[in-house]
């Protein structure tokens, strides 16, 4: 029997080990049972998980439930990417604290230290994942950097290289100067910043004759060649072709035209930096201009800037700068603006664009496959909501070359060896001597793209492979389509042929209740354990999936968590009440059934064919209220309340019982442990455990029509009556007079055993409770 209280700590205690014991979280690949497989957006070995990750695996779970009850092959890949840069900085971090510096320590013993890190770290994250209940399958658990993923990853790069899909250039990337090396468009995020065009002064070469040239940058006139204008700028016409004079440097450096030169931006002359700026880079590479970078791997300034400007950082070095400019009468004007300002997702500092010789994906043709198939209705990924698939379109679109070298020691190293201007790339290392393996490790995103299929086996032909590629849904939020979803995607579609998955459900970003951000300067983060200590793990969830529809932002709400405790202990008494009267049920007969349970098992199949069909649409937050509704209203409110003056009939028992397995069922994806519980305590069961029990499933004889108008029409007269006995003040003495007498069950439910007379009374007012019963209320009290 069920405890008189719900307690969730005690209820959630142990059946994750159950669940994970027996085997249900278990894929069953010999079995011809239809596959359904989710991988696990793998979450960094860098830390704990946060809100974001609790989201994010909650709806997984609440899909691999569902479909393994529905008779699927449900198979739920774990895993956990090793985060080159965050796990690299968390650990030179650490050996910091210890007096250890990353580079005397050496390569092996510091990548000795990432793999002791990610061993703790995933420890603390596979607990964490038990506390929320997620079925994974742990007998299939991969690592991005796993020996497999390490073959995978080989093999991509050596066919992408042979191809001509991979090659080494000297190109001007995002550098990242606290972490020293480069990075993707997608790993800079930008914010705005207050600061200024600051206009300087360019004489013309023998002239007093100038230019008056603004830049946000002024530090890096240094590395100026060149001064674009338009050709088309009247006002230029004089100046093109000739030379003007860098300020300070008091070098002559040309003056040509551009398209990049914007007639209508700003003064129409730029400056123009070829190794520091990514525009100026294609003005230098179609001018044929000198590249020279005057900044050191740190941001400081190196030895191409004059002798007084050494080792200063860019922010010292602008301020020595407009100083001296000031003092030369070459500072004309300072223009104060708010503008975006790049900086490295991972370590907060602004990004330096700088020339680098770097590995690089040719990305045109694996877009435009993309693009290709995405026409094909059979052949596309789906993304839900629809409107998400214009997000992948249009980066694949205006795609760009890939960055994918980074200047790191943990991480996957690039397949590449050196001697002397020799090249080799391959799986294994080269034979003879004087070959060098190149020092830097590939992008994170690398090898995370290649997670559908690697992770089933690829490069070799399993059975895994075979039988779950492409994966049926992928789970993640809309702010790593870039990073992820679109390289999952072409590389998909290259390396297989085909899409990595067929749906791509998308979820929005939790904020605080104010729209914010989480975040340490504002201290409103939120710890799920937290939540799942005070509210338990089935509040949680069942909140974190149903309070937004699909691809939406979340305002997280506390109170919103108690409310579903409240409702879970609803269930938990409804529960309980029913318990203690089907105990002995031995078979449940859906014979000579009353109206009430005609009407229950009318409501009952509606729900069951509503949520089924938003299941499938992963439309979680309708499912909640649809659920909510029946069981909070028609179920506890109504039905229990009616059935209780007929318990000792055996329907009434089988009605209840059966009901109430359903509602446990259709609940059980979002509150697992709690319907659990629950479940095992029924007089009869499908399954040794719900989780491995069957999906309720409409049934069309189970309607009753005419019946389920009769009690709603009976539920509203008794609502309204108690109304009006509510609002008149009347008592139980009263004497009330009915114009048709209600059935019995009306009698009971409205304890009117003793109020009615069959007398003639003198009538003074009558309401209208329904539409076909009328109360005539004898009471010198009742207003009209």
């Amino acid at each position: 029997m069920l405890d008189t209280k719900y307690n969730h700590s005690l209820i959630e205690e142990n059946k994750y080990e159950m669940w994970k014991d027996n085997g249900y979280f278990k894929c069953e690949e010999e079995s011809n049972k239809k596959p359904f497989c989710i991988v696990l957006p793998p979450p960094n070995v860098t830390g704990v998980l946060h809100l974001g990750h609790a989201w994010d695996v909650t709806l997984q779970d609440i899909i691999i439930r569902y479909k393994k009850m529905e008779g699927y092959d449900a198979f739920w890949l774990p895993g956990m990417d090793h985060a080159a840069i965050a796990t690299e900085a968390k650990v030179v971090k650490r050996l910091k604290d210890k007096g250890i510096d990353k580079y005397e320590y050496g390569r092996e013993k510091f990548l000795d230290a990432c793999w002791d890190w990610t061993k703790e770290h995933g420890d603390i994250i596979r607990a964490q994942w038990a506390k929320l209940g997620v079925a994974l399958d742990y007998s299939k658990e991969r690592f991005t950097l796993d020996e497999g993923l390490q073959e995978a990853v080989k093999k991509v790069f050596v066919d992408y290289y042979n191809e001509g899909l991979i090659y080494r250039g000297e190109k001007i990337i995002n550098w990242d100067p606290a972490a020293q090396t480069a990075l993707s468009n997608e790993e800079v995020v930008y914010s705005e910043e207050k600061s200024a065009f600051y206009h300087l002064k360019y004489k013309l070469e023998n002239s007093e004759e100038y230019l008056d040239v603004a830049t946000t940058r002024p530090e890096t006139l240094f590395g100026d060649t060149a001064v674009a204008v338009n050709e088309n700028d009247e006002r230029y016409k004089n100046f093109v072709g000739k030379n003007v004079i860098l300020p300070i440097v008091n070098k002559p450096i040309p003056v040509i035209t551009d398209e990049h030169a914007d007639m209508e931006k700003g003064t129409g002359c730029v400056k123009i930096t070829p190794a520091h700026d990514p525009n100026d880079f294609e003005v230098g590479n179609r001018h044929n201009l000198e590249r020279i970078i005057i900044m050191n791997d740190d941001a400081t300034m190196n030895e191409n800037v004059p002798s007084k400007y050494v080792g200063m950082t860019r922010e010292e070095c602008r301020e020595e700068v407009l100083k001296d400019l000031e003092r030369e009468g070459l500072l004309l004007e300072v223009e104060p603006l708010v503008h975006e300002v790049g900086h490295s997702e991972r370590t907060g500092v602004m990004v330096e664009p700088m020339v680098k010789k770097q590995w690089f994906v040719k990305m045109r043709p694996l877009a435009d496959t993309v693009l290709e198939t995405q026409k094909d209705k059979n052949k596309k990924v789906n993304f839900v909501p629809t409107r998400y698939e214009k997000t992948m379109n249009h980066w694949m679109e205006i795609t760009y070359d890939w960055c994918i070298s980074r200047q790191l020691w943990w991480g996957h190293r690039i397949p590449a060896w050196y001697k002397g201007d020799e090249i080799y790339v391959g799986m294994q290392a080269p034979e003879g001597e004087g070959w060098e393996q190149d020092n830097d490790v590939l992008d994170t995103w690398f090898s995370s793209a290649l997670w559908p299929f690697a992770t089933l086996g690829w490069p070799h032909n399993t059975k895994l492979l075979e039988k779950y590629y492409p994966n049926q849904c992928l789970v993640t939020g809309y702010d790593i389509i870039p990073f992820w979803v679109n390289r999952m995607t072409f590389q998909g579609e290259k390396i297989l042929g085909q899409r990595p998955f067929e749906d791509c459900l998308i979820h929005g970003l939790i904020r605080d209740k104010l729209g914010r951000k989480f975040s340490k300067s504002l201290g409103n983060g939120i710890d799920p354990f937290d939540m799942i200590k005070l509210y338990g793990a089935d509040s949680l969830r069942y909140y974190l999936a149903t309070d937004v529809s699909k691809g939406t932002d979340m305002r997280f709400d506390e109170e919103k968590i108690k409310s579903t405790w409240n409702y879970i202990n609803k269930i938990w008494n409804a529960s309980r009440f029913a318990l203690m009267n089907i105990e002995g049920l031995k078979e449940i007969k859906l014979e000579n059934l009353k109206d009430i349970d005609k009407w229950i098992l009318t409501k009952y199949n509606k729900v069951v064919k509503n949520v089924t069909k938003h299941m499938d649409k992963y439309d979680f937050n309708i499912v909640g209220s649809e659920l909510y509704s029946f069981v909070y209203d028609d179920f506890c409110s109504n039905y229990i309340e009616m059935a209780k003056f007929s318990l000792d009939d055996e329907t009434t028992k089988s009605v209840l019982c059966y009901i109430l397995t359903g509602i446990l069922k259709m609940l059980h994806p979002f509150m697992p442990f709690v319907t659990e519980e629950i479940y095992q305590m029924l007089p009869i069961k499908d399954a040794e455990s719900i989780m491995i029990s069957s999906y309720p499933t409409y049934d069309k004889k189970q309607i009753f029509e005419d019946e389920e108008l009769i009690v709603d029409d009976e539920i509203l007269f008794i609502k309204n009556f108690r109304n009006v006995k509510k609002e008149n003040n009347i008592t139980k003495d009263m004497k009330i007079k009915f114009e048709s007498i209600p059935n019995e069950l009306l009698i009971k439910m409205l304890k009117l055993e003793d109020s009615i007379t069959t007398d003639e009374l003198d009538i003074n007012s009558y309401n209208v409770l329904s539409n076909n019963i009328i109360a005539v209320i004898y009471s010198p009290y009742f207003l009209m």
